[in-house]
């Protein structure tokens, strides 16, 4: 596998990070029981009232965790193009695919938590998250399979010319 280093390197690393924090911080403050999550208040099938301690601080521990993948899913939608087309042998589409699955692979947590916070037992609800969350990272998956694949057999067509190149040069 090939690495393009120039690609790498012109990632402006600080300014991800920015984004990343930024974006993390803006998140939490807007989860459901956030100050700026009016917008999705929890359900009242939520038991938020009777929630235990330790039970408030693991729910916490998850949306900073959550909320921290939004920001870098956010911060690799902008800066991450340049890492997947570096290292890619496949086409635009696959390479365009595969950066948008790994930026819903990291965003999608503190949305389809958010929702389930909000929409609580409603089975239609429900339903709408489980497809429209659990299919589409299905989905994500797969395309990360298939790139992952071209990426090994890229290698393998790689390796022997590269072994032949090299044993050319051995010989003179």
């Amino acid at each position: 596998m090939s690495v393009n280093q120039n690609s790498i390197r012109t990632i402006n690393w600080k300014s991800a990070l920015v984004v990343t924090l930024l974006v993390a911080f803006a998140a939490l403050l807007a989860t459901p029981l956030g100050p700026l999550g009016v917008f999705w208040r929890p359900s009242a099938d939520i038991p938020v009232a009777n929630a235990t301690t330790i039970q408030l601080l693991l729910f916490l521990v998850l949306n900073i965790t959550e909320s921290l993948a939004f920001g870098l899913g956010i911060a690799f939608l902008i800066f991450g193009y340049p890492l997947v087309r570096a290292i890619s042998p496949a086409s635009f589409g696959l390479t365009r695919a595969t950066h948008i699955a790994i930026t819903w692979l990291l965003s999608n947590w503190w949305i389809h938590d958010g929702l389930h916070t909000h929409i609580g037992m409603s089975l239609d609800g429900l339903l709408g998250i489980e497809y429209g969350f659990h299919v589409t990272l299905m989905i994500a998956g797969v395309i990360l399979a298939i790139f992952f694949l071209t990426l090994i057999r890229q290698e393998k067509a790689v390796s022997p010319a590269m072994i032949a190149k090299h044993s050319i040069k051995e010989a003179k």
